[in-house]
């Protein structure tokens, strides 16, 4: 499919935790509630209906912006807005109405049949990844989970701005098919969400915005902003610098520029 007509646009999933737990009855006031809280939000940063396309994915919403509807009010008002109406909604009731909401930016083509492009792709599954349903299984008094990819970490939410919380976000790995992403985890009005202690995770801190951080970019691959920027590292082992030159020994496997020093019988040595 040709990518022409495609704009770049930030891209919205919402998904209900739990929601094959519910009754027809209990599921369709799940669905109003969500479809009511979203429009809250769309409304407190002044957005039209006709200015996001929205499409209905049975428990969840997919959602594109237009191009001029600014990021930082998405990922500061609009998810403010929206934690308070499912904090409202939710008070005194259950099962409460709890959200994961994937956010991305980049290229989306509406091709008359519905959204395409890899910015939609990236937004669905980190939504839906494990290290998400991990995170709500952890804080279940947690209303609103948001992820966002690395791109849009790195771009939007790490400038900051009203209702914008960078120091709050964390970073953890999302490994599923094509994707292989950093992404940045919030939940709002906490200091810190409970991430999953996995080995493809990567601890707080470890990218742009965060204390140590080393940064990395979005790019094609991800559905968002500019080729990423790229540094050397080592695999996972043991690692030595010696000369200038670094070695790194990985179980059996010795990598890296090295010279070699055999001992004869004599006691002499060779290069």
């Amino acid at each position: 499919m040709s990518s022409a007509g495609a704009i770049h646009r930030l891209v919205v999933f919402g998904d209900a935790c739990a929601s094959g737990t519910l009754g027809i009855d209990a599921k369709r006031r799940m669905r109003s509630a969500m479809y009511e809280s979203f429009g809250e939000a769309y409304a407190a940063i002044g957005v039209e209906p006709g200015h996001v396309h929205q499409e209905d994915r049975g428990d969840g919403i997919l959602a594109a912006l237009r191009p001029d509807v600014p990021p930082t009010l998405m990922v500061g008002r609009w998810i403010d807005t929206l934690y308070e109406c499912l904090r409202e909604h939710n008070a005194g009731r259950d099962p409460r109405l709890r959200l994961r909401v994937g956010m991305n930016a980049g290229l989306v083509l509406d091709d008359g049949e519905g959204l395409v492009g890899r910015a939609v792709d990236l937004a669905c599954r980190l939504c839906d990844s494990a290290a998400a349903k991990d995170v709500m299984a952890r804080a279940t008094d947690a209303d609103l989970l948001v992820v966002v990819s690395g791109w849009l970490y790195d771009n939007v939410v790490a400038e900051g701005g009203r209702y914008v919380e960078p120091a709050h976000y964390r970073p953890a790995r999302v490994r599923a098919k094509e994707t292989d992403e950093t992404a940045w985890f919030h939940i709002p009005r906490r200091p810190a969400p409970p991430l999953p202690d996995t080995p493809g995770g990567e601890p707080p801190g470890t990218r742009a915005g965060a204390p140590g951080a080393a940064p990395t970019g979005g790019g094609p691959t991800t559905g968002g902003g500019p080729p990423p920027r790229t540094t050397e590292e080592p695999p996972p082992g043991r690692s030595y610098r010696a000369g200038g030159d670094l070695q790194v020994f990985e179980r059996n496997t010795i990598r890296g520029g090295f010279t070699g020093i055999r001992k004869d019988r004599d006691g002499g040595e060779r290069a």
